[in-house]
């Protein structure tokens, strides 16, 4: 029987504690040799719909014992595993939030809004169509979010109905795919899928050959920026176009 080394890098995951879907998805797209450690954070009432005033709450939150549990692994990168926390907040807290992960961490730190705009860029695209299972009021926070990183918004797409904490993991990746195709626009160069619990990363292959345009998902654009920085090599099944520019 042969065995990884997992002494490539250690890659620990700040993940919001009723997200059901980034563990999975970290787990199938990480390099081979590498380990993922999840922390999981508090900061919100699990029975309120997850609107502005919740998920900036969640943004805003102390993490201070949380980074101390994930630094006990030694991590060489850390990631802050929801898109619209941040992104409520505006660009310069969530480069704000990465610095003060990385200082207390020791590690590398990618947040998830952020390495959104990161693989947006990369893919060389500055018209997206967008789709997410936010309410209408954080899509708006995100679309502006992107503009201020020169990233134009030509269509966006919403589920049309308010999800709980828990809906939005629930979404199947049947609905998702749906969910992309209404966000298509023929001014959009790439469809972008915003959100950490939503099941995007199986979907993306399938939304790629129906619209024939790249796709970025929160939790594909967090494996990629860990990729990129740490020059890991593939492991051969992850989806999308974006990791062919690695």
């Amino acid at each position: 029987m042969s065995y990884e080394t997992r002494r490539r890098a250690k890659i620990g995951v700040l993940v919001p504690f009723t997200n059901t879907n980034l563990e999975p998805d970290m787990e199938l797209m990480r390099s081979p040799d590498t380990t993922i450690h999840f922390q999981r954070i508090g900061g919100y009432d699990v029975d309120q719909i997850p609107g502005t005033e919740q998920m900036a709450g969640l943004g805003a939150s102390d993490i201070s014992h949380d980074l101390r549990m994930i630094s006990g692994v030694r991590p060489d990168v850390v990631l802050y595993g929801c898109t619209s926390a941040t992104l409520t907040h505006g660009p310069s807290f969530d480069a704000d939030l990465a610095r003060e992960i990385k200082e207390v961490s020791g590690a590398l730190s990618f947040t998830a809004a952020g390495a959104l705009v990161a693989a947006i860029q990369a893919l060389g695209v500055t018209k997206i169509g967008f789709s997410s299972p936010y309410l209408g009021e954080i899509n708006l926070q995100a679309m502006e979010f992107l503009a201020h990183n020169q990233i134009a918004t030509v269509k966006c797409a919403d589920v049309g109905r308010e999800l709980g904490n828990y809906g939005q993991g629930e979404l199947t990746p049947d609905e998702v795919f749906d969910l992309a195709c209404q966000a298509d626009h023929p001014d959009a160069r790439a469809i972008v899928l915003s959100c950490t619990d939503m099941r995007s990363v199986e979907a993306v292959e399938r939304i790629e050959v129906a619209l024939d345009k790249p796709v970025v998902t929160s939790n594909q654009a967090m494996i990629f920026s860990v990729m990129r920085a740490l020059k890991l090599p593939r492991r051969g099944n992850e989806p999308g176009r974006l990791f062919d520019l690695l």
